[in-house]
């Protein structure tokens, strides 16, 4: 508790909650955090009460009383970030599963009848030919297939095909991924640096080339729309770090753009989520399935204006 509340232990030993709310070297955000607790677990009477500390710990507070506590409190503060991660990582997949099976579904009870439009249109053709009016069938059938289109691509997105793996060097994929982006970021008053710690050949991962290539793009993309919706005379900046530490190629993408706070932040890889007008909310939450799908990992940091840091993990081939 002297850790947590940054008090020297002698200082605190034999203190009451008057005594230490009164203490010299209490910080002041703590104060407002054990007037908190006081007013949920004291005055409430909640058993438990968890909360963020200021390093984006989670921390769980547990809280006893009784007769045979002779009218004190015992209160307990455990570290449980480690839990709350497992956690909103299960439910993330719980999300995506559900994603995954409401795509089916809407594709498969549309494509259906779009068969069915599309046979019977064939069959009228020759008809329309006959009144010269075979330009309306070429529109209607036109339209069917890009309707199919839009299902396959949504059913894709939110289902990501099992990865076609093969070994490659994750420094030139990088590479690539710039010589795609760079004239459109220069475009937008951004420039893309890169910086490798390894040979070109030396880091290989086993990886579906496209998939892989559609994460990376996706987030540089989104780094370019958050650098240029700053609308400040500063010039962006993205920098892509390719390093590896023995396990994992580690790949990291970092902007000087608008950053997010931490409610964006906790629902980013969120279906759907989306803080653009024109954006699907499909983008990332797509990234995170295919990163997962890989047996690697990805997180993120961010600090609203001052820019957002992402983490790629992807094991090495063997």
């Amino acid at each position: 508790m002297a850790k947590l509340l940054d008090i020297p232990r002698k200082t605190l030993v034999g203190c009451n909650l008057r005594e230490i709310l009164l203490h010299p070297l209490l910080k002041r955000s703590t104060k407002r955090v054990i007037l908190r607790l006081h007013k949920e677990m004291i005055l409430k009477r909640n058993v438990y009460y968890e909360f963020q500390d200021k390093d984006g710990k989670h921390l769980l507070v547990s809280f006893t009383y009784g007769d045979q506590m002779n009218g004190d409190f015992l209160i307990s503060v455990k570290d449980v970030s480690e839990y709350k991660q497992i956690e909103q990582t299960a439910l993330q997949n719980d999300k995506l599963a559900m994603l995954g099976r409401i795509a089916a579904a809407i594709a498969h009870e549309i494509r259906n009848p779009l068969t069915s439009i599309r046979g019977f249109i064939q069959l009228l053709r020759p008809y329309l030919m006959q009144l010269g009016k075979e330009e309306y069938a070429r529109i209607i059938l036109t339209e069917i297939d890009r309707a199919n289109d839009i299902i396959f691509e949504f059913l894709n997105s939110s289902k990501p095909s099992a990865p076609m793996k093969k070994s490659v060097s994750i420094n030139r994929l990088v590479q690539e991924v710039i010589l795609l982006t760079e004239s459109e970021a220069l475009m937008r008053n951004c420039d893309i640096q890169l910086e490798t710690y390894e040979n070109e050949d030396d880091l290989m991962v086993s990886i579906d080339v496209k998939q892989i290539k559609q994460v990376i793009l996706n987030i540089v993309k989104n780094s370019i729309d958050a650098i240029e919706s700053l609308q400040e005379a500063r010039r962006g900046r993205i920098d892509l770090v390719v390093r590896s530490d023995g396990q994992f190629a580690e790949i990291t993408l970092k902007d000087n753009g608008k950053g997010m706070d931490k409610a964006t932040l906790a629902r980013l890889f969120d279906p759907f989520f989306t803080t653009k007008e024109a954006g699907t909310g499909l983008g990332l939450s797509v990234s995170y399935r295919i990163i997962r799908n890989h047996g690697g990992s990805i997180r993120v940091d961010s600090t609203e204006g001052s820019g957002t840091s992402f983490v790629i993990y992807l094991p090495l081939a063997e």
